[in-house]
């Protein structure tokens, strides 16, 4: 049997159907290697992380004051538009980024304030306390985690504050059971 060339298309004839086997063009593109010389790409972007570990708390201090500066312009100027979503962006940007700059704790204060932000009715009902009390816990974990014996207390506080944001979108939801469902769906951020 003669060798077909890769970069040729062929077409089977068969007495109900045809078969079209395109060219593979990849085997001019693939790059074969030596097994010992396999780069782990998980190792690799682990290395990476590691590099830039320097930075984490300064990138998640970043983070933080942008929390208080959204926070400071609701006070300031009521809910807009612009500044709930601005507030919320820093939230979510909190609970995404916590675990990769080994803030893990930070991520569920932030997944709590994130709930209170799509779930509440009226933003503008919501006691300032409670928006107070979840950026001033994000703040404390995020500055004290460090310290020893902090991981016991900031799960403690993320716990009350999951609770109270929970009752308050239980109470102020109860005419909307879309809303309850996800309330009462368990936190996706860790909490470990």
């Amino acid at each position: 049997m003669q060798k077909k060339d890769p970069a040729e298309l062929t077409i089977q004839a068969f007495a109900d159907h045809h078969v079209i086997t395109p060219p593979n063009r990849l085997r001019n593109v693939v790059r074969l290697i030596d097994e010992k010389n396999l780069d782990d790409p998980i190792a690799l972007a682990e290395k990476a992380l590691a590099g830039l570990s320097d930075e984490f708390s300064k990138w998640m201090a970043i983070e933080c004051d942008r929390l208080v500066a959204a926070h400071a312009a609701i006070l300031k100027n009521g809910f807009t538009p612009a500044t709930r979503d601005e507030l919320f962006r820093a939230a979510h940007d909190i609970k995404g980024d916590a675990a990769t700059f080994e803030y893990p704790a930070a991520a569920a204060g932030a997944e709590s304030l994130c709930r209170i932000i799509e779930h509440s009715p009226a933003l503008d009902r919501v006691p300032t306390e409670l928006i107070a009390y979840h950026i001033n816990a994000i703040q404390a974990i995020v500055r004290e985690h460090a310290s020893p014996g902090t991981e016991a207390i900031a799960k403690e506080i993320n716990r009350k504050l999951r609770l109270v944001a929970d009752e308050y979108l239980a109470t102020v939801n109860q005419d909307r059971p879309e809303h309850l469902e996800a309330i009462l769906a368990p936190s996706i951020a860790p909490t470990e």
